[in-house]
């Protein structure tokens, strides 16, 4: 610990996140045609006879789940900041998508579960039935992909959570088509549990970014384009700063990125132009909206009464040219 002078300049610029409200059209269109087709699968699944058709089915009724909990945390992050919680309900969003990427880890077990039960004697399978409602699904999941396609900026991982989980039904449906496809022209009834399988697969490595990139944000890990070390030392090197230290950079939630610093100022400089020059240089070069500044007075004076901040960034200066207040 170490202590502060405060009374000095401190900065917030306040980002105004994305709209949310195209992700939210997106995700209940999604949500409807995939429920409704959803059912249509499970039914014609067990009528067919096909783990294949069962395994897309099941993974398109639990998208229809992930669905409603995007949209349902798209929702609550549109809530306003109101009491203890001084940034509404963002969270909410990454939660969701941690928590459909893990849904989509207990989908993929449970149908390599059923493969191997299956494997060691493959049932009959109407392979004519299960390509052509393969095939409609190809179509029916492709809806909801485009849609959400088209709503997507990038940033968003709750929209992005739930794409996958449509996109990975697209797949779904095609490998169902597929064991249709094979168990027809070839007889060979073991197509069915080793393509459901290979379904189950794809979900499994669709899920794993997404959890990744969840637990980034939760564990609050500087977001993958910022560089701690490059914004420090661009800060440091800016005219008028000594020092930067007590640098925190992480994500509220998806698309809204946030710092905060302690800025040792040279002596004589214009703390509250030097606060509006450092929070233009990174929302402009690193495109971090939501800053909380510190400006401070130079403290060498006082480097005998306490110990330097650990993991100072100090301007980079030319060898044998002193910093001001170097003695």
């Amino acid at each position: 610990m170490h202590a502060h002078h405060h009374g000095e300049s401190h900065g917030h610029a306040h980002p105004h996140p994305g709209d949310r409200s195209g992700s939210a059209r997106a995700l209940s269109v999604a949500l409807g045609l995939t429920v409704a087709y959803g059912v249509v699968q499970v039914a014609t699944g067990i009528w067919f006879n096909s783990l294949a058709l069962i395994a897309d089915a099941v993974h398109n009724v639990s998208d229809g789940a992930a669905i409603a909990l995007a949209l349902a945390a798209a929702w609550a992050a549109g809530l306003p900041a109101r009491g203890a919680r001084t940034f509404g309900w963002r969270r909410a969003e990454i939660l969701a998508a941690l928590v459909n990427g893990l849904a989509l880890v207990v989908i993929s077990i449970g149908i390599f579960i059923e493969a191997f039960r299956r494997a060691g004697d493959p049932p009959d399978v109407a392979g004519a039935g299960v390509l052509v409602v393969g095939l409609v699904g190809v179509v029916a999941n492709g809806i909801p992909v485009l849609v959400m396609l088209r709503a997507s900026t990038g940033d968003d991982l709750n929209l992005r959570g739930a794409l996958i989980h449509a996109a990975t039904d697209v797949l779904g449906s095609a490998g169902a088509a597929l064991s249709g496809l094979v168990v027809l022209t070839t007889g060979w009834r073991a197509a069915d549990p080793v393509i459901g399988a290979l379904i189950g697969l794809a979900v499994l490595v669709s899920s794993w970014g997404l959890i990744r990139e969840a637990l980034r944000i939760l564990m609050e890990v500087a977001p993958g384009d910022c560089d701690p070390r490059e914004i420090g030392q661009a800060m440091a090197d800016h005219p008028g700063v000594r020092e930067v230290h007590d640098l925190h950079i992480w994500t509220i939630t998806s698309g809204f990125p946030a710092l905060s610093a302690h800025v040792i100022a040279d002596p004589g400089a214009d703390h509250d132009r030097l606060l509006h020059e450092l929070e233009a240089l990174v929302q402009q070069r690193f495109r971090i909206a939501h800053t909380t500044l510190q400006i401070d007075r130079d403290h060498s004076e006082l480097v005998q009464l306490r110990p330097r901040a650990e993991g100072g960034i100090r301007r980079t200066a030319p060898l044998g040219t002193p910093e001001p207040g170097d003695r």
